[in-house]
């Protein structure tokens, strides 16, 4: 038997591997310490053994919820994700699976690797109405990618689609794949008459450094970058420091900030509610566009997510909050589950890439709906 993670994002320490009816690991934290909760690793050797694999400090990560009702990414092949039920006893979480390959993968959620992530821009910038720049050198060296759909113009709208702020969440980085593959479509009457009208910025990936790395959170640093809008530093957390410098020259008429929840077993939006310039305007705005999103996706719903923050009291280190207030514009956070959407269910894949590859399809409507007036 071999556990193996040295590879793209990959993250575990096993403690104990001697019987496959005992294979006991641990989740490695990211870096600083102060979060922890993606897994991803190869089981080898074990075709046809009945295998219980237990993460021993599962109740120890930074949102232990995150595992009541969840099912365990697999995969033979690293393309076709289904879901292994799992059970968490506040503590622990452990499965059981007998594998019918030689190899199998298990993680938090179907992963989104760096390199998939390089192609997904070769891709796109097939289209002629796609450029693309590097807004900066992340910690580790890589390039943070800022991808640009259309021809800026004065009678044009600039739109900011920013997306993985937390690495973990690869989620997020499917739903751009189905978001530009559908920009990029030279058949597609939405997408065209939206470039018409828009110039789309990108950020597929805010955080490739923490995404190699297998963390959760944080980049290469140890920073939350969701928590450095406010102040960024070019040095700790360049990724934001630059693409904030960049929405500054372009300016922001529309802001969606992709992200993954772990506990909420739903699809759903986030506004900028508690900003000391919020306005019944704007409230107007997020509400019609969470009800085109619904009435166009039955995976979205608009039911359930964060409770309200109140009046005055965002955090402006959060990028919709600061976003909001510094351009006045529509500026959303959307979440996505890691377990299954609960109000559309789909047990064998639970929330997977193809489901999130189709939210994005479907929110250029909601966009064309919203701005193509």
């Amino acid at each position: 038997m071999h556990i193996n993670d040295h590879f793209d994002g990959g993250n575990i320490d096993v403690q104990a591997a001697e019987s496959p009816s005992s294979i006991r690991l641990k989740i490695r934290m990211d870096e600083g310490g102060r979060h922890g909760q993606w897994f991803y690793f190869q089981l080898c050797d074990v075709r046809g053994e009945a295998c219980t694999i237990t993460l021993e400090n599962a109740g120890d990560m930074s949102y232990p919820q995150g595992f009541e009702d969840y099912g365990v990414a697999a995969s033979t092949d690293l393309e076709h994700w289904f879901r292994v039920g799992a059970e968490f006893d506040g503590k622990t979480l452990s499965w059981h699976y007998t594998p019918d390959a030689d190899a199998i993968y298990f993680a938090y959620f179907a992963p989104y690797s760096f390199d998939r992530h390089q192609r997904l821009i070769g891709q796109v910038l097939a289209s002629p109405s796609v450029s693309a720049e590097v807004l900066c050198s992340t910690p580790d060296g890589r390039a943070l990618s800022l991808l640009t759909l259309g021809k800026p113009a004065a009678d044009k709208k600039s739109c900011w689609i920013i997306a993985r702020q937390h690495p973990g969440e690869t989620m997020a980085e499917w739903w751009v794949e189905g978001f530009l593959k559908r920009m990029t479509d030279p058949e597609d009457p939405v997408s065209r008459a939206l470039l018409e009208r828009t110039v789309m910025y990108v950020v597929p990936s805010m955080n490739p450094d923490g995404g190699v790395r297998g963390h959760l959170r944080c980049n290469a640093n140890g920073v939350n970058l969701n928590r450095a809008w406010k102040e960024p530093d070019a040095t700790d957390s360049p990724e934001v420091y630059f693409t904030r410098r960049r929405m500054h020259e372009t300016g922001v008429d529309f802001f969606l900030d992709v992200h993954g929840d772990e506990a909420l077993p739903y699809n759903f939006i986030a506004g900028a509610e508690g900003i000391p310039s919020w306005t019944d305007e704007m409230d107007q705005e997020l509400q019609a566009f969470k009800q085109r999103l619904s009435a166009i996706s039955p995976d979205f719903q608009t039911k359930y997510g964060y409770k309200l923050t109140p009046a005055g009291t965002a955090d402006l280190r959060k990028a919709t909050d600061y976003v909001a207030e510094t351009f006045g514009c529509l500026a959303m956070t959307l979440e996505m589950p890691f377990k299954d959407a609960a109000n559309h269910p789909m047990p064998d894949v639970g929330w997977s890439p193809g489901r999130s590859q189709r939210l994005g399809v479907a929110c250029v409507d909601a966009i064309w709906q919203t701005l193509g007036g």
